[in-house]
């Protein structure tokens, strides 16, 4: 599949991944400088990337695993979402969750994407729902 992609900037990066098995590319910062994120705040990180996604697929953007678990670093909203018919920069709201600041240096990978395919659904109001054997058992019901 051939996703078209826009430089913004002329510093920008393209995705990359890290193996030709990695189901995600990484996006990378396009800071001009250093960007201090501090303790338990979000800061909005341009990529200087725009995509085009073929129509059924989404973007999903996603932490990267040695950013949060080293640095404390992940999207803010934990998965973001960029819909097919979206054309604006992609940008990625990185959230702190340690107790000290965190720097993001320029050209850092920040998250990684993965392009998913999704379902358009529509709903169907009714009165009643088929039972099961679970039944309305919600948190815990089907134990540890």
């Amino acid at each position: 599949m051939i996703i078209k992609v826009k430089k913004v900037s002329p510093t920008a990066v393209l995705p990359t991944r890290g193996s030709s098995s990695a189901a995600g590319y990484d996006l990378y910062a396009d800071v001009a400088e250093n960007l201090v994120i501090r303790p338990h705040t979000t800061v909005t990180v341009d990529t200087g990337l725009k995509f085009e996604l073929p129509e059924g697929y989404f973007a999903g953007i996603f932490a990267r695993s040695g950013i949060a678990s080293r640095e404390g670093l992940r999207p803010a909203n934990c998965v973001g979402v960029c819909d097919s018919d979206y054309r604006g920069n992609y940008m990625v709201a990185l959230h702190n969750d340690s107790d000290v600041e965190r720097t993001v240096t320029p050209h850092e990978k920040i998250a990684q994407m993965i392009v998913l395919p999704y379902l358009a659904l529509e709903f169907e109001e009714t009165e009643e729902l088929s039972d099961t054997v679970r039944g309305e058992g919600g948190f815990g019901s089907t134990g540890k």
